[in-house]
């Protein structure tokens, strides 16, 4: 308290005399000392749960991500069998045989026009192994074949892309033995 015995005006200042002029009490200003020192900013509680999410994401970003030759032999499969049913439509359109043929620097379709589909390789490093000649006829069934991609980077990893004739081409996952 200012003085024994008085009290603070409702605002908190003291009277106005010329001693505690502009002044707060003792009380009032203790008060005001308290409030001023609110805590902000995070608790380590908070920063260890954002830590802990940050770390969990990244794990998640690690696990998820493939090995790119792995990707790119699975997508260059997946182009094939599309590029196989495209030419194998276009022959039962035409009336044409289509052969597709593995070259040293990609492939050849010949049977349908020079630049109707791709002839190279998405990835330089992708070769055939095996059988390297299929024929798309224009019978709606034709003969069970299939062709087998690999990786240069991967050797031991296979994609074989297939059809029984009746079906599709699809691909199929094979590791060496």
């Amino acid at each position: 308290m200012w003085a024994a015995g008085n009290k603070c005006l409702p605002s908190g200042l003291v009277p106005a005399w010329p001693p505690f002029k502009g002044r707060l009490c003792l009380r009032c200003a203790a008060v005001k000392r308290k409030r001023r020192f609110v805590p902000f900013g995070f608790t380590l509680l908070e920063l260890l749960v954002v830590i802990a999410i940050i770390a969990m994401s990244t794990a998640g970003v690690t696990l998820a991500m493939r090995d790119t030759s792995q990707t790119s032999l699975e997508r260059e499969a997946q182009r094939l069998a599309v590029l196989f049913e495209s030419a194998r439509a276009q022959s039962r359109a035409s009336g044409a045989v289509v052969r597709w043929y593995a070259t040293d620097s990609g492939f050849r379709f010949d049977g349908v026009l020079p630049d109707a589909l791709p002839h190279q390789w998405l990835a330089a490093d992708t070769v055939v192994v095996g059988t390297r000649t299929v024929q798309l006829g224009p019978e709606p069934i034709i003969g069970p074949q299939s062709v087998q991609l690999a990786n240069t980077n991967q050797p031991n990893r296979f994609r074989r892309i297939s059809t029984n004739g009746l079906q599709p081409f699809s691909v199929q996952e094979e590791n060496a033995p």
